[in-house]
């Protein structure tokens, strides 16, 4: 069961607490370990506020003191940081029957933006009947393809949470007109699943911005960049997972050329959507 931002706050105050305790510094000490000042540390402390502090400095502490990001949120009860033992590069084979790494990913990358491009639809925006459909075309498991779907929308409603998606606007029509890998979709379910895409993006405007580029003029490849943590590139049942910086802020700059070169940005793709289903019925 997912933990409430109030029970979130105190888990994280006992755990800097306990950091504080062990670390043998006094409280300047500390705060400067941290990048705060004494001040900003004695907030995060006061049981009046339960405060969280922002994404930079939660990392900051995790590398500081040597623990993981989860346990300080109350995630995990494994403290120890995992990221130290990573390679620049890793391959995160999907093997049959088994979860991926993507709701873990996401909750590293928490106060920080997402970037994603999808394979085919974005996850989070796909409806189960449109999933069970698709499983003929991945060789991702079903259950965990539902799985990561209803953990990446839950991710999406977050307030903290800020995501971009750019995708082909190709893509949605030919899920419109119902030919490709759609053509056996029968025409009631490629409906549902736009307007289903069409009420999301709007509900969730403005943390979640989808951007439609055109796929004849900018091509990219499958990949998410978590923030400054990692990035995931896509390819078929392997994620291959960067973990440098340099090669991250590579990615990143990728991306912001996609956005660039977005024929419909975020406040007109419901808009777009709605085009798509009067026309194509």
């Amino acid at each position: 069961m997912p933990l409430h931002k109030r029970e979130t706050g105190e888990i994280f105050q006992k755990r800097l607490q306990q950091l504080l305790q062990r670390s043998g510094m006094n409280k300047a000490q500390f705060a400067e370990s941290i990048g705060v000042n004494r001040s900003a540390l004695a907030q995060l402390l006061s049981e009046q506020l339960l405060r969280l502090p922002r994404a930079e400095t939660l990392s900051r502490i995790a590398q500081a003191h040597k623990v993981s990001i989860d346990w300080l949120l109350g995630l995990s009860q494994d403290e120890h940081l995992l990221s130290e033992l990573s390679s620049v590069m890793e391959i995160e084979q999907v093997a049959n029957g088994q979860h991926t790494k993507l709701g873990q990913w996401h909750r590293d990358a928490m106060g920080y933006k997402i970037r994603y491009v999808p394979s085919n639809l974005p996850d989070s925006l796909m409806i189960e009947e449109v999933i069970d459909y698709e499983r003929q075309y991945t060789q991702i498991p079903i259950e965990i393809r539902k799985l990561e779907t209803n953990s990446q929308l839950a991710y999406n409603r977050i307030t903290e949470s800020e995501m971009e998606v750019c995708l082909p606007l190709q893509r949605l029509k030919l899920l419109a007109q119902g030919v490709g890998i759609w053509e056996e979709l029968p025409k009631a379910l490629r409906r549902q699943q736009l307007e289903h895409i069409q009420k999301l993006v709007d509900d969730l405007y403005p943390s979640y911005r989808l951007f439609l580029y055109d796929g004849r003029k900018i091509f990219s490849a499958p990949l998410t960049v978590f923030g400054s943590q990692r990035a995931v590139i896509y390819v078929g049942d392997m994620y291959v997972v960067i973990n440098s910086l340099e090669e991250i802020r590579a990615l990143t700059r990728h991306f912001e050329r996609l956005i660039r070169n977005a024929a419909v940005n975020p406040h007109e793709s419901a808009a777009f959507i709605q085009a798509l289903l009067a026309k194509y019925g």
